[in-house]
């Protein structure tokens, strides 16, 4: 039997009538067409679909979409929801912190969180540690460590 959710996904409120089983993922994906939300690993791992749920990280492959019912959902679309870049994807593009791409958004949701929780980021091995979670078969990490120091201190939040 179907359960009725009501959320708010990019500062726009959602409703639906959703399986128990449904993930968050999917419910963005499929339902909403916010693919910026990637499914990796599928296992909570990579961290390619992180989202932000009430302002934390989340893996929304992990999470049942009606978990959601309530919350504030925030997904990688809603950075350059004015129609440009913000800082943080500035930075990323800047810094050359992406290559295939399939990683970026959860990197870009994780890195916000970190940004706007207020996290000293002043120090690479913090940024590091803080990004672990994250993975990226491409980059190396430092360009992506680079930009999200750099973006920390554009958007006058470093250290």
């Amino acid at each position: 039997m179907n359960q009725s959710v009501e959320m708010t996904v990019n500062g726009s409120p959602v409703a639906a009538d959703l399986e128990p089983r449904r993930l968050l993922a999917d419910f963005l994906r499929e339902d909403l067409s916010l693919y910026g939300t990637h499914l990796g690993c599928e296992h909570g791992v990579c961290g390619a679909c992180t989202v932000l749920v009430d302002g934390e990280p989340v893996r929304s492959c992990l999470m049942l979409a009606v978990q959601a019912g309530g919350c504030e959902v925030r997904t990688v679309e809603s950075l350059a929801a004015s129609g440009s870049l913000h800082p943080l994807q500035q930075a990323f593009r800047s810094h050359h912190a992406l290559q295939c791409g399939f990683c970026t958004a959860g990197f870009l949701m994780t890195s916000l969180y970190l940004i706007e929780s207020g996290v000293d980021l002043s120090d690479e091995t913090a940024v590091r540690e803080a990004l672990a979670g994250n993975l990226c078969r491409c980059t190396g990490y430092q360009n992506i460590i680079d930009a999200v120091m750099d973006a920390a201190t554009a958007m006058g939040r470093a250290g």
